[in-house]
């Protein structure tokens, strides 16, 4: 079973910059599709991105393009989310996800970690 342990939220202010970071464990976690989601207040958990290990085929939700990005570095098992150009919407829980499929959809898969909290103040 693949484990995700995510790291890196924190309080930043309006057009500040984060990095979360989600290393994955596990025999399979390199046939995972990996990605990030966020739980906003009000809203229902939301795609932020996701990518594959290998290819660099990456998804993005509208609200991420141009401001965040999805890396991975193989050798380390770890995804990485920039996030720049920050602003109190972008408030919320982050989680890694791994997904089985072999396809770059908008829904997430099953695997999840811990969520870290971002709080971006005015």
């Amino acid at each position: 079973q693949v484990q995700l342990v995510e790291s890196g939220g924190g309080l930043v202010q309006t057009g500040g910059s984060l990095r979360l970071s989600c290393v994955a464990s596990g025999r399979s976690s390199k046939e995972y599709i990996m990605g990030w989601y966020r739980d906003i207040p009000g809203k229902e958990r939301e795609l932020v991105a996701k990518t594959t290990w290998s290819e660099g085929n990456t998804l993005y939700a509208d609200f991420a393009k141009g401001r965040f990005t999805i890396s991975t570095d193989n050798a380390k098992n770890t995804v990485y989310l920039q996030m720049n150009s920050l602003n109190p919407a972008d408030t919320g829980v982050y989680f890694c996800n791994g997904d089985p499929r072999r396809h770059l959809l908008q829904t997430p898969g099953h695997v999840w970690g811990q969520g870290t909290q971002v709080t971006v103040s005015s």
